[in-house]
């Protein structure tokens, strides 16, 4: 498995911090795929964006059906996240 340099939650500040706070409020913590564009707050910002109008925008599909979907993806991606 690749290593890849992440800023550490009690080192996060700015943007970073933000995203991993709010990550925390969502989901009682800070996920290794949000953890993963840390370094560059900027494609931080527009993952978390990216992500949040895919599953929590306007759709046909409820937000069970879109994480039924992303599921079954990175299952057969053999995605770990």
């Amino acid at each position: 498995m690749a290593w890849i340099r992440t800023v550490p939650e009690s080192e996060a500040t700015g943007i970073v911090k933000e995203e991993y706070d709010a990550g925390i409020e969502r989901a009682g913590r800070v996920y290794n795929i949000v953890k993963l564009f840390s370094i560059k707050p900027e494609s931080l910002k527009a993952f978390v964006n990216q992500y949040e109008i895919i599953m929590l925008g306007p759709s046909k599909l409820s937000r069970a059906q879109r994480e039924m979907i992303a599921t079954v993806v990175s299952q057969i991606n053999g995605c770990r996240y």
